[in-house]
């Protein structure tokens, strides 16, 4: 029925089991209709059959981990023929924010099948796949030798990738660890601690910007907030990358200060010991993780004639992976 003819006032006439499995509804125009009882109790207006209709569509399930983090590992050639690993790579990836696939081959390419497994990879103006190495004519500073601090990859974007993926190609002897901190954890913390200053990060919008040359000529600029909340408060996603946070700010002269004051304060909280996770990719290995929760960093590493660190990038959408995911589950629950 076209909603312009809807009646909003419009109530049952009657209401009856049918068949012992079915309820059998009648309305005042004498039209019959039947549904299936488990459905229509499952679409129940009830906050318990709501919250549960949200948890299954939704998996909002979090395990929050700071430096205690054991790293999740699965091989990546069982995610790529077995519906089972795969369903509990998603899962993972979705509940813990990372998850370390190990023993791909050391080439390039091997994203663009994993990209496959889920769907499809996401296009951005640094192509399909990215090469994250050492570059004389660097157009981004992932492609240098030197530290990256805690970020989010493309808060320019309107809508920034959901997930990350980064396969180790080659692995510098010395140096190059990577670093993550569960940036849902430590906004949590910084809501107990200082509310006033999560307050500023959830509603002033931060300009972005991105210009140069890659996949083809780019010149973005962009407006987010650091932490996206919802409506209880509670962080969804993080835009923060120092990098490329613009020298634009379009606020009021007298809230710069308070609005640098909070950002220092997350920071920190970012880099603490007891927030931040250290390891080192070994080559064939994927790790694949939540780039709207979980904010990653490079330690430094020498430089040399040659390439001495080689990562292959791609990303992927939250919708992609979701999508993936309900249709495994379905079929490894054997779910309706």
């Amino acid at each position: 029925m076209p909603l312009e003819d809807l009646d909003v006032n419009i109530a049952a006439k009657e209401v009856a089991l049918a068949g012992g499995k079915k309820i059998s509804v009648t309305w005042p125009d004498e039209h019959a209709s039947e549904y299936e009882a488990e459905w229509l109790k499952k679409r129940c207006f009830s906050e318990e059959a709501r919250a549960e209709m949200q948890a299954d569509l939704f998996l909002p399930e979090r395990q929050y981990w700071g430096s205690d983090l054991q790293l999740p590992k699965i091989p990546f050639e069982e995610i790529m023929h077995s519906d089972e690993s795969a369903y509990k790579w998603l899962c993972t990836l979705k509940k813990v924010g990372i998850v370390l696939l190990t023993g791909a081959a050391t080439r390039q390419g091997e994203l663009i099948k994993l990209g496959h497994r889920i769907g499809f990879l996401r296009l951005t103006f640094y192509g399909p796949t990215w090469q994250v190495q050492d570059k004389a004519d660097a157009n981004n500073v992932a492609y240098t030798t030197g530290k990256l601090s805690f970020h989010t990859d493309y808060p320019v974007l309107q809508h920034p990738p959901g997930v990350q993926f980064l396969h180790c190609i080659k692995q510098t002897a010395a140096g190059g660890e990577s670093e993550v901190v569960d940036g849902f954890h430590v906004c949590n913390k910084m809501k107990q601690q200082n509310p006033e200053a999560y307050q500023i990060l959830s509603s002033t919008a931060v300009n972005y910007t991105d210009v140069g040359v890659d996949y083809c000529d780019f010149a973005v600029h962009g407006k987010q907030r650091i932490i996206d909340i919802d409506s209880r408060g509670q962080a969804v996603r993080i835009n923060y990358n120092n990098a490329t946070r613009d020298t634009v700010f379009d606020i009021p002269a007298e809230k710069v200060r308070p609005f640098y004051a909070a950002l220092k304060e997350f920071n920190d909280l970012l880099n603490s010991a007891e927030h931040k996770f250290t390891y080192k990719l070994e080559p064939g290995d994927v790790v694949t993780f939540d780039n709207w929760r979980v904010l990653h960093g490079r330690r430094s590493y020498p430089s040399g004639p040659e390439v001495t660190r080689h990562l292959e990038g791609a990303y992927a959408d939250w919708d992609v992976v979701l999508s993936r995911l309900q249709i495994l589950r379905k079929g490894v629950l054997n779910r309706d």
